[in-house]
C-alpha cells in the first residue's frame, strides 16, 4: 500500500560504509545491492539523516583487541554481552567511508558512533550500554522529526537496534526491509523479526514510498 509521506518524516540511513560491503572487512553479503535504492528513496525525503561506524583502534568489539578469541565469539564486556568482530570501520580509512555510489547531497546530518574505545554503539541513539545517548533524539526533536525510515545495514544489527531504541525514545520507526541486508548469524533474524513484532514497529518494502 502507498504511503505518503509528511514534513515531519525522516530517512535513517545506516551504516552504508565500505568495510560493510563485498570485499569490505565485515561484509554483509549483497550489501552494495542497497546503495542505489537508498539513493532512490533518499530523494523522496526532505529531511536524510546518515550514520557512519567510527571506531578507533583496539576497539572493544574487536576480535584482535582479546586474546584467543574470534569474530563472531560473544564477550561479556561490562556493559553487558557483546559480540566481536573483525577489526571495521576504523576511523580515517578507506574502510570507515561511505560507499562512493551513495549519493545523498541533501544530507542533513553525518552521525559518528562507536568512537568510544571501551563501549560499542550498534543503535543510532544509543551505545550498547542502553544509557549512552548519541544526541540523536534531541536533534529529531529539536527538527519535529517524528516518524523515521530505517534503512541501510546490517537489518539484524544495526538497523534493528536503532529501530527499537527510536520507538523506545518516542519516534515512530519503520524499517524498509528491502532497503538492508542482514548479518545473518544463527538466529539473528528471526530474533530481530520477533523483536520488531514485539515492539510494534512495521516492516515495509521500498515500493511503498517509491510510486
Amino acid at each position: 500500500m502507498p504511503m505518503t509521506l509528511q514534513p515531519t518524516d525522516a530517512l535513517l540511513v545506516i551504516d552504508v560504509q565500505n568495510d560493510f560491503m563485498p570485499g569490505g572487512n565485515l561484509a554483509v553479503a549483497d550489501g552494495d545491492a542497497v546503495v542505489p535504492l537508498i539513493n532512490a528513496l533518499a530523494k523522496k525525503f526532505a529531511h536524510v539523516i546518515l550514520t557512519q561506524d567510527w571506531h578507533p583502534a583496539q576497539h572493544i568489539s574487536f576480535a584482535s583487541t582479546h586474546t584467543n578469541k574470534r569474530p563472531f565469539e560473544i564477550i561479556e564486556a561490562p556493559y553487558g554481552p557483546q559480540t566481536i568482530w573483525p577489526d571495521h570501520s576504523l576511523q580515517h580509512t578507506e574502510g570507515a567511508a561511505f560507499h562512493p555510489a551513495l549519493n545523498i547531497p541533501h544530507a542533513e546530518l553525518i552521525l559518528r558512533k562507536g568512537f568510544r574505545s571501551h563501549i560499542d554503539s550498534y543503535s543510532a541513539f544509543l551505545e550498547n550500554d542502553h544509557t549512552t545517548a548519541t544526541g540523536l533524539a534531541g536533534y529529531l526533536r529539536e527538527r519535529n522529526l517524528t516518524r523515521l525510515f530505517l534503512c541501510g545495514l546490517a537489518y539484524d544489527f544495526c538497523v534493528r537496534h536503532s529501530a527499537i531504541d527510536g520507538k523506545k525514545l518516542g519516534f515512530e520507526t519503520i524499517v524498509i526491509e528491502d532497503a538492508t541486508r542482514s548479518v545473518n548469524l544463527p538466529k539473528s533474524v528471526e530474533e530481530t523479526n520477533a523483536a520488531f513484532a514485539a515492539a510494534n514497529i512495521s516492516r515495509i518494502l521500498s515500493s511503498a514510498l517509491l510510486q
